[in-house]
């Protein structure tokens, strides 16, 4: 495993783990990258829907010429306030960002003479760049706009309200863990709940579509194979890091099983949360596994999502009534995360004699919505007798 890149590098290179690489987290990495691919795939989608003329612009008028108002200016100072105070401070303590970077980011720790010094500097500089642009007379200038070209805008809205979701979704789930540990449990790398990152990342993304007139359907089916390729990609990340997102332990192996060993149990080595029993002879931070093989579910869940991704990709085209492909993601996606659960380690609910998870209730109300909104598309779209 790969809690950090340290360990990858090891195992490529043959470097020492736990060098200035391990303030890389596999984890996190393989979550931006995640980022970023449903940003390419909704990008690509929603410029070809722009092209068959589904989308219209919309004009955008801006002001060029004018000096540079006061937010810009605090704004630019903030950034070099932070990259000053933080990040020389981490460049002269490296060790201890090293062995607890939630603790260093989150404390009154930094070099406030270095960070006071970069926000006047930064303030200045965008003061001089505004200056050296401004117009005798500023003019009023306008854009037509298209949806795909706010996708810098959608993936950061959706990106921080998704995972801020996903954070607050897994402390409802197990709460314990947050009231003993409040700050070290919410900025961990580990402990996201998916679910709750999409239904935030929902109402982040719609709020900015209203705000800017984006019709909701189209863009709808636009971001369904974006978001199940993306959680594949994430997916990765959990296989790789062993961040807890592993299955109940491994029955027998059948014989029919023609695939290496560890696709049906594996016992995590090295993994990020440093839970199971030692490794015999390891002298670096990283040194447990699991002592009973689990179900490697994350593997498993990738590979689903690159499947129901697929085909969500191959069918778009053909498929011409709005709402149509994102309602069929939900089933899908339903349907995957249901069953998984019952090979996953995950908090239960008691309800009505009961206990499904918290992914379970929230799947089968996906897979639900997603069945009644097929009928609902289909028979709006239905031609009249």
């Amino acid at each position: 495993m790969y809690p950090d890149l340290s360990y990858f590098f090891h195992d490529l290179l043959g470097t020492q783990p736990d060098n200035w690489t391990s303030v890389f987290k596999t984890f996190g990495v393989m979550l931006v990258l995640a980022i970023l691919t449903a940003a390419l795939f909704f990008y690509w989608e929603l410029k070809r829907k722009a092209e068959e003329g589904i989308y219209q612009p919309t004009l955008v008028k801006t002001m060029v010429g004018e000096p540079a108002n006061i937010w810009e200016i605090v704004s630019n100072a903030l950034f070099g306030l932070l990259l000053g105070l933080k990040g020389v401070y981490i460049f002269q303590h490296f060790a201890e960002f090293q062995q607890d970077a939630a603790a260093v980011l989150m404390s009154s720790k930094g070099n406030w003479p270095a960070g006071i010094g970069l926000a006047i500097l930064f303030g200045a500089v965008r003061w001089w760049e505004k200056k050296k642009q401004a117009l005798p007379k500023p003019k009023e200038v306008s854009t037509q706009v298209y949806p795909h070209d706010r996708i810098g805008d959608l993936t950061i809205i959706a990106a921080v309200t998704g995972i801020l979701g996903a954070k607050i979704f897994a402390i409802l789930e197990e709460p314990s863990g947050f009231f003993e540990h409040p700050i070290d449990t919410f900025f961990s790398g580990s402990g996201l709940a998916i679910y709750g990152g999409l239904i935030c990342g929902y109402l982040g993304v719609t709020w900015y579509m209203r705000k800017h007139k984006i019709p909701f359907w189209p863009t709808a089916d636009a971001v369904a194979p974006a978001l199940i390729i993306a959680y594949g990609v994430g997916r990765i990340g959990c296989q790789l890091a062993g961040d807890g997102d592993w299955g109940i332990p491994a029955g027998a192996q059948p014989g029919w099983w023609f695939l290496p060993d560890w696709m049906w149990a594996y016992d995590y080595p090295h993994n990020v949360n440093k839970v199971g029993v030692a490794i015999e002879g390891c002298q670096w931070l990283h040194c447990t596994h699991l002592a009973e093989p689990v179900y490697p579910t994350p593997l498993y869940e990738l590979v689903a999502s690159f499947l129901i991704g697929g085909f969500l990709w191959a069918i778009r085209k053909r498929v011409k009534t709005h709402g149509m492909i994102f309602f069929i993601y939900l089933i899908l996606n339903g349907f995957e995360r249901f069953w998984i659960e019952k090979i996953r380690v995950n908090a239960t609910y008691k309800i009505a004699g009961f206990e499904p998870t918290q992914a379970e209730i929230i799947a089968t109300a996906l897979f639900l919505a997603g069945i009644v909104g097929v009928f609902y598309v289909r028979r709006k779209n239905a031609p009249a007798a």
